[in-house]
């Protein structure tokens, strides 16, 4: 060590530790938030990357907007319907603030689901309605029975999250109140047969039901639409009607997890996919007070 070093490390050795110099603290690097990918239709399912919704098989997305409600303008066409004669329906989406909608995302391969059902509840349709030129749907149909007929359109506004909007239309004729009885026996489609199970036996009006659809066979069952299933849900006075997908599914069994809002009959219509034939299987499931 040369002399002009020692004698710099000894007066540096002389000043007394609070007074010597400091080296600068390491700077830390902040922290990045990990990224929060959700499914805009089953918001509670979270993955950390893009990809599709394990449950639904929808886009999961950065940033859910927050949730508003859109209008849904339904024109029928002739303005009197008449049994088994063709319905013209032209469906516009109306944004909060009034303006028509004209950019739409993907719901399950298709920019709108519409769901038919008859005041009997005999008659269930799920359609796909066309998009044209004056950013409205547009579709033709025959309603066989006479009364009210509810429609449930399931559509997803760009920029916004997916909607559900109920409409009514009418049929020239008496009402054709439902009759309905419980009917959870196993229930045959083009080409599988759906044996019900409920967990708890006994439904409840505002707790969870599980529903597993044991299908047989299970060998050449698919996805029909992105999802492994398509469950749609009337009360007997069709005044609820839910649109759902399975929960989990895998073996033989799919599994949908449903909340009845209230007590009484409900109508529900499940349709699986096997070997590109689209089978639709309907069960009236009892649901009690708690």
């Amino acid at each position: 060590m040369n002399a002009r070093r020692r004698d710099f490390l000894a007066a540096l050795l002389a000043v007394p530790a609070g007074l010597r110099p400091q080296s600068a603290p390491a700077q830390r690097e902040p922290e990045q938030e990990p990224f929060d990918w959700s499914c805009p239709m089953d918001p509670d399912v979270h993955a950390d990357k893009p990809g599709k919704c394990p449950r639904c098989g929808m886009t999961l997305v950065l940033k859910i907007p927050e949730r508003v409600e859109y209008g849904l303008d339904v024109d029928v066409r002739p303005p009197v319907l008449r049994p088994g004669a063709e319905a013209a329906f032209t469906l516009r989406a109306i944004a909060p603030d009034g303006t028509p909608v004209s950019h739409f995302e993907m719901v399950h391969e298709k920019l709108i689901h519409l769901f038919v059902v008859s005041e009997n509840l005999e008659f269930f349709e799920h359609i796909h309605p066309g998009l044209e030129k004056d950013n409205a749907f547009h579709i033709r149909t025959r309603l066989p029975n006479s009364g009210m007929y509810r429609l449930l359109a399931d559509y997803y506004p760009a920029g916004s999250v997916p909607q559900l909007s109920l409409s009514t239309v009418y049929v020239d004729g008496p009402s054709s109140r439902p009759h309905l009885e419980p009917s959870l026996g196993p229930q045959r489609g083009e080409n599988l047969k759906a044996t019900l199970r409920l967990e708890p036996g006994e439904p409840m009006a505002g707790l969870e039901t599980r529903l597993f659809f044991d299908l047989d066979p299970y060998d050449g069952v698919e996805r029909y639409l992105g999802a492994w299933g398509h469950m749609l849900i009337a009360s007997e006075d069709l005044v609820d009607l839910i649109h759902t997908h399975p929960f989990l599914a895998g073996r033989s069994t799919i599994q949908f997890n449903v909340i009845f809002p209230r007590a009484g009959l409900h109508r529900v219509w499940t349709q699986f996919q096997r070997r590109g034939v689209v089978n639709t299987v309907a069960f009236t499931i009892p649901v009690r007070d708690v």
